[in-house]
């Protein structure tokens, strides 16, 4: 009876026939309850297993023998309990019989089934050791490295059975092919099942559909192609789910032509649709959306196609007529790739054959039509939608309210919002921010403030980031009051303002000089236990540097470490500049090391911030260290930094470096604009440096420069003209010891000589 039962796995029988057997006053031998057990625990009855042998042994009809703990331990293995196995297997050494053969492969069992790898291989080790090694031994091992993603491991112990010459047998064949396919081990997987071939064993289906079906996951093509050819041969025909997934797997046409042509006769007319759709679908998603255009159209009876491989397709064969799906997969793909007019015919083609478009793709069509602005096509579709009986979805709105939204179309948005509102739908987050968002930036944010207040009306309420960009707006266009009203007014009305909608008004309030609200506005946030962010900081420090409150702007610095609120690049370059400003040139320094030292790498700014900042304190020589520290970091001054490094050093009195400056700027080709400021402030370095008896040889040289340069006959002149240069500003260089010049004349940089002298001279005799 308890094998009949557990052969049609009839539990619930089993589980009363097994109560009652543990309440009889039947005596059993060792054997018969072992075999009772047995059938107990193939069907998973653990806990009934335990029960009716622990009922037998404790009344004395049964005395267990190693069979019978054998079973125990068996059924035991099929669940992970394998503390509760360890206990009986201990139990069953304490009565005196030893462990056999069958003992210790259910003891594997369990400790592979829990996952406890080293126990499993210690047992391993002992029937090895013992010579018990069989093919269920390795088999329970291999199968459980499999499942644990062991997979050399597997390969390896398949390897050991082939050498003590251990087959695997057919079960186990297809546990670990379908493993190793689903790890994503097909080469090890097509080994195993070469093996199972030369061994005379003939795969079932299922297994050419797992393999075929990691192989295309992997775009390994030519290996999917052998195996089909394997099945014809062997007579095994593959499910239409099969022959679609090859469709939309495989890159070559002629190979999806052979594969059709193959296959088709053994099909029935709705399978070869499906065929069909399959290889539209694999089209489209290959980028060949065009190809499953025309093959489409060939499917309709329109011989416009134009393309070999289609006609190919349909040579010699009936015509196959497209179903719903195959329109579906066409357009959808058109519209992916923005063929919007190819798209909408055969959407109008799709009707005309009869067929009903579903809620699915009237949005596909009315989203992509609402991104290429195609506003009254869309309205258009939406009107057809409610006409053929289906209901617009929240998408279907949506796709139309971002479109207007984008056009900034305020009128048509909130109509859209009423309709929206009575259908039961919610507009978009992202879109009304964006309108908000698109109206402040060019200036219009009153109409955005009346666009949110018309939402609200609607029964809309919009969120605190379009608040925050209305009130950013109304920043911008210097309504500070009314920016203030409605970042009140929202607080007042249950919003909870985030530390950026704070650090825009903050930002605003600081912008309009309006210093004391700006640091209420700080009270506040702290009040609320909102901690500030680095750009809260960022932006009351650049407020107390410009106003010469260097003191509160480095006390808000130590507080952002006390807060464990990272200064950023930012903070740094700001403090920086503000301690130049204050003539703090030391502080300033010290801050710098600061930043560097833990770990703020400086950037173009910061450098540019820095070097102008300590020239304006008189300090040209520190600045030009680092000026040259910017340099070997591959970053570019602007051109008013070289001013800045030229005016400190004739301040300092220093001309031979100014003069280094102005050869290295010429290199550089860092000349400021006709038009710029600091093209005047050069323009004064240059006749402060006339002034050191320097005019009138760098005008001489100017000249022969321009007659270099504007001279025709450049080769019969160079050589002479070159060592003109050359004298002229040796003489120069040793008498005012400029030691730029010497450098370019011992290198005889002629170029650099023309553009130095050259530019001097354009500054004017």
């Amino acid at each position: 009876m308890a094998s009949i039962l557990s052969n049609v796995r009839q539990n619930a029988q089993l589980k009363v026939l097994a109560a009652e057997l543990g309440n009889s006053d039947c005596f059993m031998s060792p054997g018969a309850m072992g075999f009772f057990i047995r059938c107990l625990g193939k069907v998973g009855l653990v806990e009934e297993a335990v029960l009716v042998f622990d009922k037998f042994k404790v009344s004395g009809r049964c005395v267990p023998n190693v069979y019978s703990y054998n079973c125990l331990l068996e059924a035991m293995a099929k669940s992970c309990e394998d503390e509760l196995m360890e206990m009986r297997f201990k139990e069953m050494s304490d009565e005196g019989w030893q462990p056999d053969k069958f003992t210790l492969t259910a003891v594997l069992q369990c400790y592979c089934n829990a996952k406890k790898f080293d126990k499993a291989l210690e047992v391993y080790n002992v029937i090895s050791k013992a010579g018990w090694l069989d093919s269920r031994v390795l088999s329970i091992l291999v199968v459980s490295f499999s499942k644990w993603g062991k997979i050399d491991e597997a390969v390896e112990m398949i390897e050991r059975m082939e050498h003590v010459d251990i087959r695997l047998n057919e079960k186990t064949f297809y546990v670990l092919i379908h493993g190793f396919v689903k790890e994503g081990k097909t080469d090890e997987a097509l080994q195993l099942f070469n093996k199972m071939l030369n061994l005379g064993m003939l795969p079932e289906f299922s297994l050419y559909d797992a393999l075929v079906g990691g192989l295309c996951m992997n775009k390994e093509f030519e290996k999917v192609l052998h195996l089909c050819r394997q099945m014809n041969e062997l007579g095994i025909s593959p499910d239409v789910q099969l022959l679609a997934k090859l469709l939309s797997s495989l890159p070559e046409e002629k190979d999806v032509i052979e594969l059709i042509k193959q296959t088709r006769k053994s099909l029935d007319e709705k399978s070869i649709i499906l065929l069909y759709n399959s290889l539209l679908k694999g089209l489209v998603d290959n980028g060949s959306v065009e190809k499953a255009y025309h093959l489409l159209r060939t499917m309709m009876g329109d011989n416009i196609s134009g393309y070999p491989e289609v006609e190919e397709l349909f040579r010699n064969m009936d015509q196959v007529l497209p179903d719903a799906n195959s329109y579906s997969i066409v357009i959808n793909g058109l519209c992916q790739t923005a063929n919007l007019d190819m798209a909408l015919k055969l959407f109008h083609d799709m009707e005309l054959a009869g067929f009903r478009s579903d809620q699915l793709l009237y949005n596909n069509l009315i989203d992509s039509l609402s991104k290429s602005d195609r506003l009254e096509e869309c309205y258009s579709l939406l009107k057809d939608m409610k006409e053929s009986g289906l209901k617009p979805t929240h998408f279907t709105y949506n796709s139309i309210f971002g479109c207007l939204c984008r056009r900034e179309d305020v009128e048509k948005a909130l109509t859209l919002l009423q309709e929206m509102r009575v259908s039961g739908h919610e507009p978009w987050i992202k879109h009304s921010t964006l309108l908000v968002k698109k109206l402040c930036n060019n200036g219009k944010a009153i109409e955005a403030c009346d666009f949110l207040n018309k939402m609200v009306l609607e029964g809309f309420v919009p969120n605190i980031i379009a608040y925050s960009a209305a009130i950013d707006g109304l920043f911008k266009i210097q309504e500070v009051d009314k920016a203030l009203e409605l970042f009140k007014g929202i607080c007042a009305r249950g919003f909870c303002p985030d530390v950026i909608a704070y650090n825009i008004v903050l930002k605003g309030l600081l912008k309009a000089e309006r210093l004391l609200e700006a640091e209420d506005l700080l009270r506040e946030m702290l009040k609320k236990d909102l901690v500030p962010s680095v750009v809260t900081y960022n932006l009351l420090i650049d407020s107390w540097c410009k106003n010469g409150d260097i003191d509160r702007a480095m006390e808000c610095h130590s507080r952002m470490d006390g807060e464990r609120r990272e200064p950023n690049i930012i903070t740094y370059t700001t403090l920086i500049d503000g301690l130049c400003n204050a003539w703090r040139s030391e502080d300033a320094i010290l801050l710098w090391n600061e930043m560097v030292g833990k770990g703020c790498r400086p950037n173009n700014i910061a450098y540019m911030a820095f070097i102008n900042g300590i020239c304006k304190c008189g300090r040209p020589d520190e600045a030009f260290i680092f000026f040259q520290e910017m340099q070997e970091k591959q970053m570019t001054p602007d051109a008013f930094i070289y001013v800045a490094l030229v005016e400190a050093f004739l301040s300092n009195s220093d001309a031979p470096s100014a003069i280094v400056i102005l050869v290295k700027m010429a290199q550089d080709n860092k000349f400021p604009d006709p038009l710029d400021k600091n093209c005047v402030r050069l323009r004064d370095a240059v006749f402060k440096l006339g002034e050191l008896n320097l005019k009138k040889h760098l005008y001489l040289i100017g000249c022969n420069i321009l007659s270099f340069t504007t001279n025709d006959a450049v080769d019969l002149k160079a050589a002479n003209i070159h060592k003109q240069v050359c004298e002229q500003l040796k003489y120069i260089a040793h008498e005012q010891k400029i030691l730029g010049l010497m450098v370019l004349c011992r290198s005889t940089d002629v170029p650099s000589l023309m553009k130095f002298t050259g530019v001097l001279f354009w500054f004017g005799p």
